[in-house]
Order: structure tokens, then C-alpha cells, then sequence
């Protein structure tokens, strides 16, 4: 069974089992329940596809929090305007939130 949700505009291919990384949700704890109630698509075992429009109505996709503390590698930010001497070096790191997908309900 797949399902294609939505969460916080940025939609992810699900399946029972996946580990899914994604931007970081404030104040929740490992082993928490989390519900993504925006479900766009679902597919069974049997090839029966459903569409939402744009969700598909009383559906839903239960994850655990398996860490909430992930952090991309560093992305190098540099700026220069060339012969004026300018040059500036930033650096980010992505903080993300790691969920396994418990079940998924049409």
C-alpha cells in the first residue's frame, strides 16, 4: 500500500515501513504519534487507485518519531562581486525530523 501526502507544502511517496525525513516538527518526542491527514493518493495491494480532490476524504497516514534532533550535512553559502573586494561565506544546516510510517488508512 502506498499513499502520497502532504505536509506543510512539500508532498512525499509513503509507504508502510518507509523512514521519512522531513523539516523538523518543534516539540515532539521520540516515540510520539504523528497524523498526516493530508493524503492526495492511495493505492492498495490490489492496483486500486484513489484520488483526492485535492484530498482523499477520510484518510490518513500514522508515523512514529523515530529523532527529532537530524541535521543535513552543511551547504556552503559564498557571495563575491569580482575586482571590489567583496567576498562573503555562510554556512546552513538543515534541521529535520525522522518518522517511520506505522499505517496507512483509506
Amino acid at each position: 500500500m502506498k499513499a502520497i501526502i502532504e505536509d506543510r507544502s512539500r508532498q512525499y511517496t509513503v509507504a508502510i515501513g518507509d523512514t521519512l525525513a522531513i523539516d523538523r516538527i518543534e516539540g515532539l518526542e521520540e516515540g510520539k504519534e504523528v497524523t498526516f491527514d493530508n493524503v492526495m493518493m492511495i493505492t492498495n495491494d490490489k492496483n486500486e487507485t484513489k484520488f483526492g480532490a485535492p484530498f482523499v476524504a477520510g484518510s490518513s497516514v500514522i508515523g512514529k518519531v523515530v529523532n527529532n534532533s537530524i541535521r543535513d550535512p552543511k551547504i556552503i553559502v559564498f557571495k563575491f562581486k569580482r575586482r571590489k573586494g567583496y567576498k562573503r561565506t555562510k554556512g546552513h544546516k538543515q534541521e529535520r525530523t525522522l518518522i517511520k510510517i506505522e499505517s496507512i488508512k483509506a
